[in-house]
């Protein structure tokens, strides 16, 4: 199998060179690792955020976008699709890498992960990869650091000067276009979590909303949240016909109903604490081949044009 990372270098590399057009900058730390700020203190964009998520797929998902409406207020939407979900989107994609040091905070996705492939996904799928240059976009408020890039360089056992951090805050134009491009990989991360085996995935398609951008951080992760368990929808094409995909969805979960800034609220930000099943689009098709084909959930638009403040 091709290397994950390989491929995504390739697509850093076309950051770096566009970087002034897809208003990101690129600056090197004083251990020769590359940042490349998709949406800290640079502005980022729509273009810019469909490249990162390209990058976290490991250009192995195409995203798109478009215009729909909720509310009767125009709203882009994003749409992925992928005929290798389990490489792009559990290998690479998922927001699996806790970056913490001293001076650093953040939540890392993309095809770094498969270089130290210590989660339970990769020992489902059987891959890991090998490759000396690795990328790293990271979710986060704080302006990446040298310990950060020795973090991952020594845990994905790179040069420090071969690792590239992609940093984008929730509240930006890139975080809103990424994390709105998550709802494939969380139906299927939900699938594979009630012990469906990643590799009878087929292809997979989700869309969601693109919330507006707000004004802090918590708005913000409550708002993508929102965008994707009551507005976003996925189809799954998978090999073998099983009794719990009625459980994928996000209204399945006990907790469905509420806006996930009521709940945070609740658990006073802990997010370990949040019940797993809500992070799911909110309806989901799901085709066997050569069998039935089963739907489940609902969107509410109510409640998500409360939340994106339409």
């Amino acid at each position: 199998m091709e290397s994950l990372n390989r491929m995504a270098i390739e697509l850093v590399d076309e950051a770096l060179e566009y970087a002034e057009e897809l208003n990101v900058g690129g600056y090197d730390l004083e251990n020769d690792a590359t940042v490349l700020d998709f949406g800290l203190e640079f502005d980022g964009g729509i273009e810019a955020g469909m490249l990162l998520t390209e990058i976290q797929t490991a250009g192995m998902a195409t995203p798109s976008y478009d215009l729909g409406e909720i509310s009767d207020a125009p709203i882009p939407y994003v749409s992925l699709s992928t005929d290798q979900p389990a490489l792009s989107l559990l290998c690479s994609q998922k927001a699996g890498w806790e970056l913490t040091t001293e001076d650093f905070e953040g939540l890392g996705s993309g095809p770094a992960r498969a270089l130290v492939a210590e989660e339970t996904e990769f020992r489902r799928i059987g891959y890991t990869d090998a490759f000396d240059l690795t990328a790293l976009a990271v979710e986060t408020e704080d302006v990446p650091t040298e310990a950060a890039a020795e973090q991952v360089a020594d845990l994905a056992e790179v040069e420090t000067s071969s690792v590239f951090l992609l940093p984008y805050s929730t509240a930006s134009i890139a975080g809103s276009i990424t994390n709105a491009a998550r709802a494939a990989e969380l139906a299927t991360f939900r699938l594979t979590e009630l012990g469906y085996d990643p590799l009878d995935i087929v292809s997979v398609t989700g869309r969601a909303p693109v919330p507006p951008v707000a004004g802090d951080e918590r708005t913000a992760i409550a708002r993508t949240n929102d965008a994707i368990a009551y507005g976003g929808t996925a189809h799954l094409t998978v090999r073998e016909d099983a009794d719990h995909f009625e459980s994928v969805s996000s209204t399945a979960a006990d907790a469905h109903g509420r806006p996930f800034g009521e709940i945070f609220d609740d658990l006073e930000w802990q997010f370990k604490e949040v019940p797993s099943d809500l992070f799911a689009p909110a309806k989901v098709t799901i085709d066997v081949v050569g069998g039935p084909t089963y739907v489940h959930g609902e969107t509410d638009e109510s409640l998500l044009a409360e939340s994106l403040d339409l």
